[in-house]
């Protein structure tokens, strides 16, 4: 099918990418516009959204770029009203920034503590307090929060700060569900798997095979039932389906999309 989207305004947060390649929000921003969905495509990194914007106008398709730290209020608030100047409405909004420290209790510093919950939980707080509003006064609407199985598995990389933010979107996302289910508005989660992305090459080296990247990715892609890692655009067609009319009945779910790796430590 085609179309999936057709006229309908998509805010994509995180939409860059952090280095070279396909990461979640470039992915999704892109299959969004291939859809039919006009992209505000916003990142602490102009020139990562630019990127992507550049791609989806080179299709023939629209977009616009905007910078903002989303784990800043005032700044998520003007996001919010750039888009609605620019597009009239909001139909989906995706939450994709997530960063990754590694630490446990101990080893984390508090500060990076705080860090790592702003960019990861407050900023998904912050995104639905001022675009709810707006999907309610239109009586509709879908977000997609990408969590991980980090949020429900432990996944053999010490990271307490990445693994309770993630759990904490997951119940989030109900939350929301719950409360604007009668409204027309619907929530759900991606929860991907060991995904071969720019965020894992920038951040994930040290915690496997010191900073070995080839070697990373090989362990990786072992821990695998399919014996490779996902990638962004698993996680894209993923969030196409959440954010369609075809998952008009589903809310407050958590879709895992991981090969299957959970299975081993259920």
């Amino acid at each position: 099918m085609a179309g999936r989207l057709q006229g309908r305004v998509a805010l994509v947060i995180g939409a860059g990418s952090v280095g070279p390649g396909w990461g979640n929000g470039k992915a999704t921003a892109v299959l969004f516009a291939r859809e039919g969905a006009n992209v505000f495509a916003v990142d602490v990194n102009l020139d990562a959204a630019n990127e992507t914007c550049a791609i989806i106008r080179h299709e023939g398709h629209e977009a616009t770029a905007y910078q903002a730290d989303v784990s800043k209020s005032d700044q998520v608030k003007a996001m919010v009203d750039v888009c609605l100047a620019c597009y009239g409405h909001i139909d989906v909004l995706q939450n994709n920034v997530g960063i990754v420290s590694v630490g446990g209790p101990v080893a984390l510093d508090e500060k990076e503590w705080d860090r790592v919950h702003d960019v990861n939980l407050k900023s998904f707080f912050l995104a639905c307090k001022h675009v709810l509003p707006h999907m309610e006064s239109r009586g509709k609407g879908a977000i997609v929060n990408i969590s991980s199985i980090a949020a429900i598995r432990w996944t053999g990389v010490p990271y307490l700060s990445y693994y309770t933010t993630k759990a904490a979107i997951n119940q989030f996302t109900v939350a929301v569900a719950m409360e604007y289910a009668a409204k027309g508005i619907r929530c759900n989660a991606v929860l991907p798997g060991l995904m071969n992305t720019p965020m894992v090459h920038a951040s994930l080296p040290g915690a496997y095979a010191k900073g070995d990247v080839d070697k990373m990715v090989a362990i990786r892609n072992a821990q695998c039932p399919t014996g490779k890692m996902g990638d962004a655009w698993d996680v894209a067609n993923a969030s196409l389906f959440l954010a369609s009319d075809e998952a008009r009945y589903i809310t407050g779910h958590s879709l895992v999309v991981d090969g299957g790796i959970t299975l081993k430590f259920a």
